[in-house]
Protein backbone atom coordinates (compact mmCIF):
# COMPACT_ATOMS: atom_id res chain seq x y z
CA UNK A 1 0.00 0.00 0.00
CA UNK A 2 1.53 3.31 -1.08
CA UNK A 3 1.71 6.40 1.18
CA UNK A 4 -1.02 8.09 -0.89
CA UNK A 5 -3.42 5.15 -0.64
CA UNK A 6 -6.17 5.45 1.93
CA UNK A 7 -6.21 2.67 4.55
CA UNK A 8 -9.20 0.34 4.61
CA UNK A 9 -11.55 1.84 7.17
CA UNK A 10 -13.17 -0.73 9.50
CA UNK A 11 -13.42 1.43 12.64
CA UNK A 12 -17.08 2.40 12.32
CA UNK A 13 -17.70 1.89 16.04
CA UNK A 14 -15.51 4.93 16.69
CA UNK A 15 -16.90 7.08 13.89
CA UNK A 16 -18.43 6.59 10.47
CA UNK A 17 -17.12 8.10 7.23
CA UNK A 18 -18.96 11.27 6.27
CA UNK A 19 -21.59 10.66 3.59
CA UNK A 20 -20.75 12.66 0.42
CA UNK A 21 -24.33 13.96 0.29
CA UNK A 22 -24.01 15.37 3.82
CA UNK A 23 -20.65 16.96 2.99
CA UNK A 24 -22.06 18.69 -0.09
CA UNK A 25 -25.08 19.99 1.83
CA UNK A 26 -22.79 21.47 4.47
CA UNK A 27 -20.61 23.19 1.86
CA UNK A 28 -23.71 24.96 0.58
CA UNK A 29 -24.74 25.94 4.11
CA UNK A 30 -21.30 27.36 4.93
CA UNK A 31 -21.52 29.54 1.82
CA UNK A 32 -24.56 31.28 3.33
CA UNK A 33 -23.67 31.78 7.01
CA UNK A 34 -26.47 32.84 9.29
CA UNK A 35 -27.70 32.49 12.84
CA UNK A 36 -31.03 30.65 12.89
CA UNK A 37 -32.25 33.21 15.43
CA UNK A 38 -31.50 36.25 13.27
CA UNK A 39 -34.52 38.30 12.05
CA UNK A 40 -33.51 38.59 8.39
CA UNK A 41 -33.93 36.44 5.30
CA UNK A 42 -30.75 34.42 5.80
CA UNK A 43 -31.70 33.84 9.43
CA UNK A 44 -35.14 32.67 8.34
CA UNK A 45 -33.62 30.31 5.77
CA UNK A 46 -31.25 28.91 8.41
CA UNK A 47 -34.13 28.37 10.84
CA UNK A 48 -36.11 26.60 8.11
CA UNK A 49 -33.14 24.34 7.36
CA UNK A 50 -32.80 23.45 11.05
CA UNK A 51 -36.52 22.69 11.23
CA UNK A 52 -36.31 20.46 8.14
CA UNK A 53 -33.36 18.53 9.57
CA UNK A 54 -35.14 18.12 12.89
CA UNK A 55 -38.19 16.71 11.11
CA UNK A 56 -36.07 14.20 9.15
CA UNK A 57 -34.25 13.01 12.26
CA UNK A 58 -37.56 12.70 14.11
CA UNK A 59 -38.98 10.63 11.26
CA UNK A 60 -35.99 8.27 11.41
CA UNK A 61 -36.78 7.35 15.03
CA UNK A 62 -40.58 7.67 14.87
CA UNK A 63 -40.78 10.84 16.98
CA UNK A 64 -42.36 14.25 16.60
CA UNK A 65 -40.06 17.07 15.56
CA UNK A 66 -40.89 18.97 18.76
CA UNK A 67 -39.43 16.09 20.77
CA UNK A 68 -35.90 16.51 19.34
CA UNK A 69 -33.33 18.70 21.12
CA UNK A 70 -29.98 19.21 19.39
CA UNK A 71 -26.75 18.86 21.38
CA UNK A 72 -23.05 18.67 20.58
CA UNK A 73 -23.25 14.87 20.50
CA UNK A 74 -24.40 11.81 22.42
CA UNK A 75 -22.09 12.51 25.37
CA UNK A 76 -23.81 15.81 26.07
CA UNK A 77 -27.22 14.25 25.42
CA UNK A 78 -26.49 11.49 27.94
CA UNK A 79 -25.42 14.05 30.53
CA UNK A 80 -28.51 16.14 29.84
CA UNK A 81 -30.77 13.11 30.29
CA UNK A 82 -29.26 11.82 33.53
CA UNK A 83 -28.29 15.02 35.29
CA UNK A 84 -31.25 16.95 33.90
CA UNK A 85 -33.78 14.41 35.16
CA UNK A 86 -32.05 14.14 38.53
CA UNK A 87 -32.30 17.92 38.92
CA UNK A 88 -35.94 17.79 37.83
CA UNK A 89 -36.61 15.24 40.57
CA UNK A 90 -34.88 17.33 43.22
CA UNK A 91 -36.66 20.53 42.17
CA UNK A 92 -40.11 18.92 42.06
CA UNK A 93 -39.78 16.96 45.29
CA UNK A 94 -39.86 13.56 43.61
CA UNK A 95 -38.79 11.03 46.24
CA UNK A 96 -37.38 8.44 43.85
CA UNK A 97 -33.59 8.48 44.21
CA UNK A 98 -32.39 5.25 42.60
CA UNK A 99 -30.72 5.27 39.18
CA UNK A 100 -29.98 1.96 37.44
CA UNK A 101 -27.48 1.63 34.60
CA UNK A 102 -26.05 -1.44 32.88
CA UNK A 103 -22.45 -2.49 33.48
CA UNK A 104 -21.57 -2.07 29.80
CA UNK A 105 -22.78 1.50 29.30
CA UNK A 106 -20.53 4.10 27.71
CA UNK A 107 -18.51 6.22 30.11
CA UNK A 108 -20.78 9.12 29.12
CA UNK A 109 -23.50 7.30 31.10
CA UNK A 110 -21.47 5.73 33.89
CA UNK A 111 -19.59 8.86 34.90
CA UNK A 112 -22.57 11.24 35.16
CA UNK A 113 -24.53 8.50 36.95
CA UNK A 114 -21.83 8.09 39.59
CA UNK A 115 -21.46 11.89 39.82
CA UNK A 116 -25.08 12.01 40.94
CA UNK A 117 -24.17 10.18 44.13
CA UNK A 118 -22.94 13.53 45.43
CA UNK A 119 -26.51 14.83 45.08
CA UNK A 120 -27.85 11.96 47.19
CA UNK A 121 -28.83 9.50 44.48
CA UNK A 122 -28.27 5.77 44.76
CA UNK A 123 -26.65 4.28 41.66
CA UNK A 124 -27.08 0.58 40.90
CA UNK A 125 -25.09 -1.17 38.16
CA UNK A 126 -27.00 -4.03 36.50
CA UNK A 127 -24.91 -7.02 35.34
CA UNK A 128 -24.67 -8.58 31.88
CA UNK A 129 -24.11 -12.18 30.83
CA UNK A 130 -20.98 -13.58 29.13
CA UNK A 131 -22.24 -12.29 25.77
CA UNK A 132 -22.62 -8.73 27.02
CA UNK A 133 -26.45 -8.79 27.10
CA UNK A 134 -28.17 -7.36 30.16
CA UNK A 135 -29.58 -9.92 32.57
CA UNK A 136 -33.26 -8.91 32.71
CA UNK A 137 -33.98 -11.38 35.53
CA UNK A 138 -31.51 -9.56 37.75
CA UNK A 139 -32.60 -6.16 36.40
CA UNK A 140 -36.18 -6.87 37.49
CA UNK A 141 -34.95 -7.20 41.09
CA UNK A 142 -33.02 -3.91 40.93
CA UNK A 143 -35.80 -1.70 39.55
CA UNK A 144 -38.47 -0.91 42.14
CA UNK A 145 -40.73 1.85 43.44
CA UNK A 146 -37.66 3.84 44.49
CA UNK A 147 -36.18 3.92 40.97
CA UNK A 148 -36.25 7.26 39.19
CA UNK A 149 -34.44 6.37 35.95
CA UNK A 150 -33.03 3.35 34.15
CA UNK A 151 -30.45 3.84 31.38
CA UNK A 152 -29.60 0.99 29.00
CA UNK A 153 -27.90 1.36 25.61
CA UNK A 154 -29.54 -0.05 22.48
CA UNK A 155 -26.25 -1.36 21.04
CA UNK A 156 -22.85 -1.63 22.64
CA UNK A 157 -19.98 0.42 21.25
CA UNK A 158 -17.36 -2.30 21.80
CA UNK A 159 -19.20 -5.52 20.99
CA UNK A 160 -22.17 -4.45 18.84
CA UNK A 161 -24.51 -6.48 21.07
CA UNK A 162 -28.16 -5.38 20.89
CA UNK A 163 -29.86 -5.11 24.24
CA UNK A 164 -33.43 -6.44 24.78
CA UNK A 165 -34.93 -2.96 25.06
CA UNK A 166 -38.57 -4.13 24.99
CA UNK A 167 -37.96 -6.28 28.08
CA UNK A 168 -36.06 -3.47 29.80
CA UNK A 169 -38.88 -1.00 29.14
CA UNK A 170 -41.48 -3.46 30.43
CA UNK A 171 -39.58 -3.75 33.73
CA UNK A 172 -39.45 0.04 34.02
CA UNK A 173 -43.14 0.49 33.29
CA UNK A 174 -44.15 -2.10 35.90
CA UNK A 175 -42.33 -0.04 38.51
CA UNK A 176 -43.13 3.48 37.29
CA UNK A 177 -39.50 4.27 36.45
CA UNK A 178 -38.42 6.52 33.60
CA UNK A 179 -36.34 4.92 30.82
CA UNK A 180 -33.43 6.42 28.90
CA UNK A 181 -31.67 4.69 26.01
CA UNK A 182 -28.26 5.59 24.61
CA UNK A 183 -29.03 4.99 20.95
CA UNK A 184 -25.78 6.42 19.54
CA UNK A 185 -24.54 3.16 18.02
CA UNK A 186 -27.95 1.90 16.90
CA UNK A 187 -29.85 4.75 15.27
CA UNK A 188 -29.49 4.68 11.50
CA UNK A 189 -28.19 1.09 11.58
CA UNK A 190 -31.21 -0.86 12.82
CA UNK A 191 -34.93 0.00 13.00
CA UNK A 192 -35.46 1.85 16.28
CA UNK A 193 -38.79 3.59 16.95
CA UNK A 194 -39.16 5.47 20.21
CA UNK A 195 -42.96 5.31 20.38
CA UNK A 196 -43.05 1.61 19.56
CA UNK A 197 -40.46 0.94 22.28
CA UNK A 198 -42.20 3.37 24.67
CA UNK A 199 -38.98 5.21 25.53
CA UNK A 200 -38.93 8.41 27.56
CA UNK A 201 -35.52 9.59 26.37
CA UNK A 202 -32.98 8.54 23.75
CA UNK A 203 -29.56 10.00 22.92
CA UNK A 204 -28.00 9.94 19.48
CA UNK A 205 -25.00 11.24 17.56
CA UNK A 206 -24.60 12.34 13.96
CA UNK A 207 -21.13 10.94 13.31
CA UNK A 208 -22.27 7.41 14.17
CA UNK A 209 -24.62 7.45 11.15
CA UNK A 210 -22.42 8.94 8.41
CA UNK A 211 -23.05 12.54 9.46
CA UNK A 212 -20.64 15.21 10.75
CA UNK A 213 -19.05 15.07 14.18
CA UNK A 214 -19.95 17.76 16.69
CA UNK A 215 -23.73 17.44 16.63
CA UNK A 216 -26.21 15.01 18.13
CA UNK A 217 -29.41 15.14 20.06
CA UNK A 218 -31.78 13.94 22.73
CA UNK A 219 -35.28 12.64 22.16
CA UNK A 220 -37.55 13.79 24.98
CA UNK A 221 -41.01 12.24 24.91
CA UNK A 222 -43.83 14.75 25.13
CA UNK A 223 -45.31 12.50 27.83
CA UNK A 224 -42.13 12.50 29.98
CA UNK A 225 -40.71 15.14 32.33
CA UNK A 226 -38.43 17.64 30.61
CA UNK A 227 -34.83 17.48 31.87
CA UNK A 228 -33.57 20.61 33.55
CA UNK A 229 -30.84 22.27 31.45
CA UNK A 230 -27.21 21.63 32.30
CA UNK A 231 -26.10 24.70 30.31
CA UNK A 232 -27.30 28.24 31.01
CA UNK A 233 -27.52 31.23 28.70
CA UNK A 234 -29.88 32.00 25.84
CA UNK A 235 -33.34 30.71 25.18
CA UNK A 236 -32.75 28.46 22.19
CA UNK A 237 -34.58 25.11 22.05
CA UNK A 238 -36.95 26.20 24.83
CA UNK A 239 -33.89 26.74 27.06
CA UNK A 240 -33.49 22.97 27.48
CA UNK A 241 -30.24 23.25 25.54
CA UNK A 242 -29.41 26.93 25.07
CA UNK A 243 -26.80 28.05 22.56
CA UNK A 244 -26.63 29.02 18.91
CA UNK A 245 -27.47 26.05 16.70
CA UNK A 246 -24.59 24.94 14.40
CA UNK A 247 -26.68 25.23 11.25
CA UNK A 248 -24.33 23.53 8.73
CA UNK A 249 -23.71 20.60 11.08
CA UNK A 250 -27.42 20.17 11.72
CA UNK A 251 -28.09 20.28 7.97
CA UNK A 252 -25.47 17.58 7.41
CA UNK A 253 -26.99 15.55 10.24
CA UNK A 254 -30.42 15.81 8.65
CA UNK A 255 -29.12 14.65 5.25
CA UNK A 256 -27.32 11.71 6.88
CA UNK A 257 -30.48 10.77 8.78
CA UNK A 258 -32.53 10.83 5.58
CA UNK A 259 -30.00 8.57 3.87
CA UNK A 260 -30.01 6.19 6.83
CA UNK A 261 -33.80 6.05 6.73
CA UNK A 262 -33.86 5.24 3.02
CA UNK A 263 -30.96 2.77 3.13
CA UNK A 264 -31.65 1.05 6.44
CA UNK A 265 -32.42 -2.38 5.00
CA UNK A 266 -29.80 -2.22 2.23
CA UNK A 267 -27.04 -0.99 4.55
CA UNK A 268 -27.90 -3.67 7.08
CA UNK A 269 -27.74 -6.51 4.57
CA UNK A 270 -24.54 -5.11 3.05
CA UNK A 271 -22.89 -4.97 6.47
CA UNK A 272 -23.97 -8.49 7.41
CA UNK A 273 -22.62 -9.94 4.17
CA UNK A 274 -19.28 -8.19 4.53
CA UNK A 275 -18.89 -9.25 8.17
CA UNK A 276 -19.59 -12.87 7.24
CA UNK A 277 -17.12 -12.62 4.37
CA UNK A 278 -14.40 -11.14 6.57
CA UNK A 279 -14.84 -13.80 9.22
CA UNK A 280 -14.72 -16.55 6.58
CA UNK A 281 -11.57 -15.09 5.02
CA UNK A 282 -9.85 -14.86 8.41
CA UNK A 283 -10.69 -18.51 9.05
CA UNK A 284 -9.29 -19.42 5.62
CA UNK A 285 -6.07 -17.69 6.63
CA UNK A 286 -6.14 -19.71 9.88
CA UNK A 287 -6.02 -16.63 12.07
CA UNK A 288 -7.76 -18.54 14.84
CA UNK A 289 -10.08 -15.79 16.02
CA UNK A 290 -13.59 -16.11 17.45
CA UNK A 291 -16.55 -13.84 18.10
CA UNK A 292 -16.82 -12.99 21.78
CA UNK A 293 -20.56 -12.26 21.54
CA UNK A 294 -21.51 -15.91 20.98
CA UNK A 295 -25.14 -16.10 19.76
CA UNK A 296 -26.22 -12.63 20.93
CA UNK A 297 -27.81 -10.38 18.27
CA UNK A 298 -25.40 -7.71 17.10
CA UNK A 299 -25.38 -4.66 14.85
CA UNK A 300 -25.21 -5.68 11.17
CA UNK A 301 -21.62 -5.40 10.01
CA UNK A 302 -20.10 -5.58 13.49
CA UNK A 303 -17.52 -8.05 14.76
CA UNK A 304 -15.85 -8.19 18.16
CA UNK A 305 -13.08 -10.75 17.79
CA UNK A 306 -10.63 -12.43 20.13
CA UNK A 307 -7.38 -13.74 18.68
CA UNK A 308 -5.60 -15.82 21.35
CA UNK A 309 -1.85 -15.34 21.46
CA UNK A 310 -2.08 -11.78 20.12
CA UNK A 311 -1.90 -8.44 21.87
CA UNK A 312 -4.67 -6.57 20.08
CA UNK A 313 -2.99 -3.20 20.71
CA UNK A 314 0.10 -4.48 18.88
CA UNK A 315 -2.07 -5.71 16.01
CA UNK A 316 -3.83 -2.36 15.67
CA UNK A 317 -0.49 -0.51 15.77
CA UNK A 318 1.02 -2.77 13.10
CA UNK A 319 -1.96 -2.19 10.79
CA UNK A 320 -2.39 1.51 11.48
CA UNK A 321 -1.42 2.65 7.96
CA UNK A 322 -3.24 -0.09 6.05
CA UNK A 323 -6.35 -1.19 8.00
CA UNK A 324 -8.10 0.97 10.58
CA UNK A 325 -9.17 -1.16 13.56
CA UNK A 326 -9.45 -0.43 17.27
CA UNK A 327 -9.57 -2.13 20.64
CA UNK A 328 -12.45 -1.27 22.92
CA UNK A 329 -13.87 2.18 23.30
CA UNK A 330 -11.91 4.99 21.68
CA UNK A 331 -12.77 7.11 24.73
CA UNK A 332 -10.63 4.86 26.98
CA UNK A 333 -7.72 4.33 24.59
CA UNK A 334 -4.34 4.45 26.28
CA UNK A 335 -5.51 3.13 29.63
CA UNK A 336 -3.68 0.16 31.08
CA UNK A 337 -6.82 -1.26 32.66
CA UNK A 338 -8.87 -3.68 30.53
CA UNK A 339 -12.14 -2.52 29.00
CA UNK A 340 -14.91 -2.28 31.59
CA UNK A 341 -17.24 -3.84 29.00
CA UNK A 342 -15.10 -6.95 28.58
CA UNK A 343 -14.55 -7.19 32.33
CA UNK A 344 -18.31 -7.04 32.91
CA UNK A 345 -18.67 -9.96 30.50
CA UNK A 346 -16.40 -12.01 32.79
CA UNK A 347 -13.40 -11.94 30.48
CA UNK A 348 -9.93 -12.28 31.97
CA UNK A 349 -7.38 -9.52 31.44
CA UNK A 350 -5.33 -11.81 29.18
CA UNK A 351 -8.31 -12.65 26.97
CA UNK A 352 -9.50 -9.03 26.94
CA UNK A 353 -6.08 -7.91 25.68
CA UNK A 354 -6.63 -10.09 22.58
CA UNK A 355 -9.94 -8.48 21.55
CA UNK A 356 -10.32 -6.08 18.64
CA UNK A 357 -13.44 -4.63 17.03
CA UNK A 358 -14.47 -4.22 13.41
CA UNK A 359 -17.38 -2.52 11.69
CA UNK A 360 -18.06 -3.14 8.00
CA UNK A 361 -19.97 -0.17 6.71
CA UNK A 362 -21.80 1.32 3.75
CA UNK A 363 -18.72 2.31 1.77
CA UNK A 364 -16.71 -0.89 2.23
CA UNK A 365 -16.49 -3.29 -0.71
CA UNK A 366 -15.84 -7.01 -1.03
CA UNK A 367 -12.39 -6.14 -2.37
CA UNK A 368 -11.73 -4.09 0.79
CA UNK A 369 -12.73 -7.03 2.95
CA UNK A 370 -10.60 -9.57 1.08
CA UNK A 371 -7.53 -7.34 1.25
CA UNK A 372 -8.17 -6.47 4.90
CA UNK A 373 -8.41 -10.16 5.81
CA UNK A 374 -5.04 -10.84 4.15
CA UNK A 375 -3.40 -7.88 5.89
CA UNK A 376 -4.89 -8.79 9.27
CA UNK A 377 -3.81 -12.41 8.92
CA UNK A 378 -0.26 -11.37 8.00
CA UNK A 379 -0.10 -8.94 10.92
CA UNK A 380 -1.38 -11.61 13.33
CA UNK A 381 1.40 -13.95 12.21
CA UNK A 382 4.04 -11.25 12.69
CA UNK A 383 2.69 -10.23 16.12
CA UNK A 384 2.70 -13.84 17.31
CA UNK A 385 6.26 -14.37 16.11
CA UNK A 386 7.42 -11.12 17.68
CA UNK A 387 5.86 -11.75 21.09
CA UNK A 388 6.46 -15.47 21.20
CA UNK A 389 2.99 -16.04 22.59
CA UNK A 390 1.64 -19.44 21.54
CA UNK A 391 -1.44 -19.87 19.37
CA UNK A 392 -3.98 -21.41 21.73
Amino acid sequence: MTPTTQPIYLDGFATMPLAPEAREAMFVAWANPANAGSPHILGELAAASVAAARATIAELIGASASEIVFTSGATEANNLALIGIARWALETGNTRQRIVVSAVEHKAILEPAHWLKALGFEVIVAPVDHRGAIDCTVLSTLVDEHTLLVSVMAANNETGVLQPMSDVVAICRRNGALIHCDGAQAIGKIPLEVVELDLDYMSFSSHKMYGPAGVGGLYISAAAPTPRPIHLGGGQQSSVRPGTEPVPLIIGFGVAAGLARDRLAADGEHGRQLARRLLARLHEHQVGCSQITDDAPVLPGSLSLMAPGIEADDLVAMLRTTVCLSTGSACTAGQVLPSHVLSAMGMSQVDASSVFRIYCGRYNTEADIDLAATLIADACLRVRHRTGRPHQ
